[in-house]
């Protein structure tokens, strides 16, 4: 091997190690830099049925949550079955197919370094797409919480990603608290409270994982960093630290099988918001 041959083979190896070690940094960097516009949200609903209803039975209260990101300046993004939880679920539809009515009793997001959550409204679905998005009722946030930016393409296989949420929900911000927060709610069973005191300490902090991209077929990109429930919603990330993705679902026992929806998808919605927002 010559010298020139030599140098440029320690070249490519270094960009190689460069790039490896930017991939390992990804995840920290996208925390730092874009936490703020990761929201957990909390989702409570019942299903009521109509004094004239043929088949009544007791309502019943169901309690959500999943992750939401800033698309706009008051404006959030998420899965459609974290803001109507009821949409494909097997036992709801069919509730809702004999007359009973579904009503969201309360929706808010708890975004890190607010001591409160912010409450929604005006959600608009996709009716092909289990995307959502929704607006943000209580006046304009701090500058400090800055919309995150959408990737022009999908990516391709092979393509680095880093995927940011709240994967079971408070279990895991709690678990990550000061041991005397952990021991005072650790048995408690009031999500709500739970996430308000989180809230007041500033313990709203997003998880991230990292890993690649194996397939994109139509507007579903598959993927291999982990997830859980709770991580609904979240935003999924390419090297550039642009929203390729709402993560949406996971293959139970095949780590390879996490499912998002493209960000391209997301598009029509926030326009039809942004220009029709009582629509």
């Amino acid at each position: 091997m010559t010298n020139l041959q030599l140098n440029g083979a320690v070249s490519q190896l270094s960009a190689k190690l460069a790039n490896l070690e930017k991939q390992q940094d990804m995840p920290a960097i996208v925390l730092k830099r874009h936490r703020n516009a990761i929201c957990y949200l909390y989702v409570v609903y019942t299903l009521d049925w109509p004094e004239k209803s043929v088949v009544r039975q007791l309502q019943r209260t169901t309690r959500v949550s999943g992750t939401g990101f800033l698309v706009g300046d008051d404006l959030i993004a998420t899965n459609r079955h974290v803001l109507q939880p009821w949409f494909e679920d097997p036992d709801d539809g069919a509730a809702i197919r004999e007359g009973a009515i579904p009503k969201i009793e309360k929706m808010v997001a708890f975004f890190p370094g607010l001591m409160d959550p912010v409450r929604l409204t005006n959600v608009r679905v996709s009716m092909d797409q289990d995307l959502a998005v929704a607006k943000i009722a209580d006046g304009p946030l701090p500058d400090t919480f800055q919309p995150l930016s959408l990737a022009a393409s999908d990516g391709d296989p092979g393509d680095p990603v880093i995927v940011v949420g709240y994967p079971l929900g408070t279990s895991t911000m709690l678990a990550k608290s000061p041991a005397n927060l952990y021991k005072r709610l650790a048995s408690s069973k009031d999500t709500i409270q739970v996430a308000n005191e989180l809230a007041a300490n500033a313990l709203i902090r997003p998880s991230a994982t990292c890993g690649h991209l194996s397939d994109v077929v139509d507007s579903k990109l598959i993927y291999d960093a982990p997830t859980a429930q709770g991580g609904s919603g979240g935003p999924v990330f390419n090297s550039q630290g642009k929203v390729i993705a709402v993560n949406a679902a996971y293959i139970e026992g095949f780590n390879g099988g996490t499912i998002g929806i493209s960000a391209q998808a997301l598009k029509p919605l926030i326009a039809s918001l942004m220009h029709h927002p009582q629509g």
